[in-house]
């Protein structure tokens, strides 16, 4: 784990080798090592009710965006329209809910589904990054809100902006902070950590959604970036491509899912494009794809075309949810369809399931705002137990009575998730 900051070592090795995992904070998108995987142990395993109690519910505005939990402190960005359009960074009580501090900035979105802010807030060493989805990218003391630097990358950086915003969650690696943008002559940029000073940018790609990940890759840190032309590998320091695999997509740049590592292989999905398995060399740095698969259409599809659910790999296989909430499993090996599943997310166009592994058992939060927890394998969804935890709502997505999207936290044995209206707490510790 020497490609990851000597802070995050020390904490990520506290968290594997010690056989009772008594909190974990969530600081960033998916989680400690952003891979969608919850340490803690002492959790329920079964719900005893049809609806989960509630520690506390608070009043929200919209958006897409997941809570981040570090330090005692919940942080959401939202949307308001009132007196005029605004983006707020919210940081909450992890306790009791209680707002601690809030900044709001005028904000007018010139983007599809407007509905709130995309990407999670990062907390790591005492600060906060938040970024809009039109660019507004600030540095806030995690525990004051006061303001240690702040960017228009719209302005300074001349975003060809896509067609739903800014969606990346900022990745930090050492001094560095890292987004996608989407400039005009840079798609990636990384700005020292202290004072928000551009330390380099990448590529000229257009831009795509989803945020990048750092990986390990002969024996150097890697930050991959999935844009809206490519997938790239960078290096942190300095922004050189180490390598580039070029995948234009067949519509429009429309990659939200995560890129997935799974031993020395990445997978990626899109919805009108399908998937795919690329190999990471490990004596040099290098990427060569192993297979990809594309249906007919969004209707008739091949492997798993995710909209918005980044999947999940166990074993030799890939378990994700297809174009209408087809919950399905695939041979990493070869990409072929080993079952699929319509139980777990109801059927409808972009339907998602947000999936986070807990041990032996998955934690699924599917659009309608149940919690199942399962268990996945080449012979099927095993469905443990199913409740609901917070009701879908309408600006996300008007469709079919609402829907909840955005990615729920899981820290300290409690689990939180947002919706268009509220943010909830609700304790998932086992009795004792």
């Amino acid at each position: 784990m020497q490609f990851i900051r000597r802070t995050a070592v020390l904490f990520i090795i506290g968290v594997l080798s010690s056989p009772t995992v008594e909190a974990e904070d969530w600081p960033q998108w998916r989680g400690p090592t952003r891979d969608g995987v919850w340490h803690e142990k002492g959790i329920i395993s079964k719900f005893e009710t049809e609806e989960i109690a509630l520690k506390w519910k608070v009043p929200v505005g919209s958006g897409y965006s997941a809570p981040t939990v570090a330090n005692g402190r919940v942080y959401l960005t939202d949307r308001t329209t009132e007196p005029v359009q605004s983006e707020r960074v919210l940081c909450f009580d992890e306790q009791t809910g209680q707002t601690i501090w809030e900044y709001s900035y005028e904000c007018e979105y010139k983007i599809g589904y407007t509905a709130g802010p995309r990407a999670a807030v990062t907390v790591l060493d005492g600060k906060a990054y938040a970024l809009g989805a039109m660019g507004h990218f600030h540095c806030f003391d995690a525990k004051s809100g006061d303001i240690q630097w702040q960017h228009d990358l719209n302005a300074e950086y001349d975003i060809q902006m896509p067609i739903w915003g800014i969606a990346g969650s900022p990745l930090i690696v050492d001094s560095t902070v890292i987004v996608q943008l989407g400039g005009k002559s840079a798609t990636v940029a990384g700005f020292d950590i202290k004072t928000g000073k551009e330390q380099w940018t990448a590529l000229k790609d257009r831009a795509c959604y989803a945020s990048p990940l750092l990986i390990e890759q002969a024996g150097k840190q890697v930050v991959v970036v999935w844009t809206g032309d490519s997938v790239a590998g960078l290096a942190p320091q300095s922004g050189e491509v180490y390598w580039q695999h070029i995948w234009p997509p067949s519509r429009m740049p429309i990659g939200v899912a995560t890129p997935v590592k799974s031993g020395n292989q990445l997978f990626l999905t899109s919805f009108y494009d399908g998937c795919m398995l690329l190999d990471l060399a490990q004596d040099k740095l290098a990427v060569k794809q192993r297979w990809q698969r594309t249906g007919e259409d969004e209707r008739h599809t091949d492997g798993i075309h995710s909209i918005i659910s980044t999947p999940i790999v166990l074993g030799g296989h890939v378990y994700g949810v297809d174009s209408y909430g087809e919950l399905r499993c695939l041979d990493l090996k070869t990409g072929d369809r080993v079952w699929e599943d319509q139980t777990a997310t109801p059927r409808a166009r972009w339907s998602t399931i947000h999936f986070v592994k807990n041990g032996e058992n998955i934690w699924m939060f599917n659009e309608r705002g149940e919690l199942v927890i399962g268990r996945l394998s080449p012979e099927g969804l095993t469905e443990i137990s199913r409740a609901k935890l917070i009701d879908p709502t309408e600006d996300q997505l008007r469709q079919r009575g609402g829907v909840c999207w955005s990615h729920p936290a899981y820290a300290n044995k409690h689990v939180f998730a947002r919706s268009d209206k509220y943010l909830v707490c609700a304790s998932l510790a086992a009795k004792k």
